[in-house]
């Protein structure tokens, strides 16, 4: 009788874990598919702008510069991803804090250490833009484009802020305008 109960107990179990990962799929699937197209390719134009640490953060500056308007992203199209759910829009940006010594964010899954002048208490610039938990999901569907331009931008962004910085992507032939001793590279 107690074998019957225990294999009564694992069907259900099985069946309810099925059933919600059925849930689960049905409702990632509907999270492009309730986008229309020109809303699509305005998101994936986003994503190249992504940063990860922990979440995708995308680093949007200044909304007028041609590193962001020439791919799309202009005031306008991130006012309309805000009012369709996939972003939050702050004129006055956003900061994350209390950051050590050091960090490191991760842009096309390749690692760049920041390191700041103070032992604690530091922190990031992330921009104008965070992502909601619609727009998270929703950029964890698309195969991420990588924009080398940008990535310099934010290379020097931070080298001018007096940031320490450590990265394997920026190779050791191209010309870039970053002293050596501050910016290292790796190979």
């Amino acid at each position: 009788m107690k074998t019957s109960n225990l294999l009564t107990a694992l069907l259900q179990f099985i069946t309810s874990v099925t059933r919600s990962e059925n849930f689960l799929c049905e409702n990632d699937s509907n999270i492009q598919f309730n986008l229309n197209p020109e809303d699509g390719r305005i998101f994936e134009a986003l994503c190249q702008f992504l940063w990860i640490q922990g979440d995708p953060l995308p680093l949007i500056f200044d909304v007028e510069n041609e590193i962001y308007t020439k791919q799309g992203i202009t005031l306008s199209t991130l006012k309309h991803l805000e009012e369709i759910g996939l972003i939050i829009f702050d004129v006055n940006g956003f900061v994350k804090k209390g950051l050590g010594k050091h960090t490191r964010l991760f842009y096309s899954g390749k690692p760049t250490k920041i390191g700041f002048q103070n032992d604690g208490n530091n922190y990031l610039d992330l921009g104008h833009v965070l992502l909601t938990e619609r727009g998270k999901k929703m950029a964890s569907a698309f195969k991420l484009s990588r924009n080398q331009e940008f990535y310099e931008y934010m290379i020097n962004r931070w080298f001018q802020q007096g940031l320490v910085l450590s990265s394997i992507q920026i190779g050791r032939n191209q010309k870039t305008d970053f002293d050596d001793r501050v910016c290292s590279t790796k190979e």
